[in-house]
């Protein structure tokens, strides 16, 4: 291979389809030949273009105007699988939701990568690094699938397997993703430790919880980047369920996350620093969802 080409995509055959059902039909037909469905293209362009990744066919979706949705119907937001990041840079609902999405929004890679990459494309690359599938996991979302065989739902505690695996099959088109509305007055904070702005996050933390008659109930704790997966943590909801938000509580439910995950070792961060890690972010998120 000449140096050149170290930096150019290997050939692939480029296809573009004008609905769902042409998507998937060829996908149906390409996924066992390596085909790739293509919409933002933030991760799988640099891996081609650095030869990590050599789709034989490229199913390019954004041609597909049924994967433009973004609405809301019984108090459930649909974000289809062409939404953009930046669709959500201000909020699309006027739910506590909206903002939630709004202020994550902002801690994702940079500017002109939020206005092309796609919400559901970052979920089927799963990265553990990805805030929408912390978010996806701590708000409980679900993932729509299609295929030939037709459509199936995957709610984001299955959906998401290990580092850049997901429990979608090879032929199946991530079409959509559906949030339930929060309720109002639900209270959030999201905190994540990145070694520079747009770069992955180490750990992050994304908190929701109401205050019913000042006490903490209905609370969701979810962590990313520590693991190969984002996931909710039990174990710090419970300590948090029930009592008026103080310092102390915070730092308890802190020590109770930071026990329950199982830290990977990396480039970034070993094993013992991402631990005392999810504890900062996590108290960090509560505080911010008390403020």
């Amino acid at each position: 291979m000449a140096i050149g080409d170290s930096v150019k995509p290997a050939a692939f055959q480029y296809h573009a389809p004008q609905s769902v059902e042409e998507a998937v039909q060829l996908l149906g037909m390409f996924a066992s030949d390596d085909g790739r469905i293509i919409a933002g293209g933030q991760s799988l362009i640099p891996t081609m273009a650095l030869r990590m990744a050599r789709p034989s066919h490229l199913i390019d979706i954004n041609g597909v105007g049924e994967l433009e949705k973004l609405s809301v119907s019984d108090s459930v937001l649909s974000i289809g699988a062409c939404i953009r990041h930046a669709a959500f840079h201000r909020p699309v609902v006027g739910n506590p939701l909206g903002g939630l999405l709004s202020f994550v929004v902002k801690h994702i890679a940079h500017y002109p990568i939020r206005m092309r990459g796609t919400f559901c494309g970052s979920l089927a690359h799963a990265d553990p690094s990805s805030e929408w599938a912390l978010t996806a996991v701590t708000l409980g979302a679900t993932m729509i699938a299609e295929s030939l065989r037709g459509r199936r739902e995957l709610h984001a505690d299955e959906f998401f397997v290990s580092i850049m695996a997901t429990n979608l099959a090879e032929d199946e088109l991530l079409v959509e993703t559906r949030f339930s509305l929060l309720t109002p007055g639900t209270r959030f904070g999201f905190y994540e430790f990145s070694r520079r702005a747009g770069d992955y996050a180490v750990a992050m933390a994304l908190v929701t919880f109401e205050l019913v008659g000042g006490l903490i109930a209905d609370v969701r704790v979810g962590v990313g980047g520590a693991e190969d997966r984002p996931r909710r943590l039990p174990e710090a909801e419970k300590v948090l369920t029930g009592h008026p938000p103080s310092a102390r509580l915070f730092e308890d439910a802190a020590a109770a996350a930071a026990a329950a995950v199982d830290p990977m070792e990396d480039q970034q961060a070993d094993a013992a620093y991402r631990r005392d890690l999810v504890a900062v972010v996590t108290r960090r998120a509560l505080e911010r969802a008390a403020a």
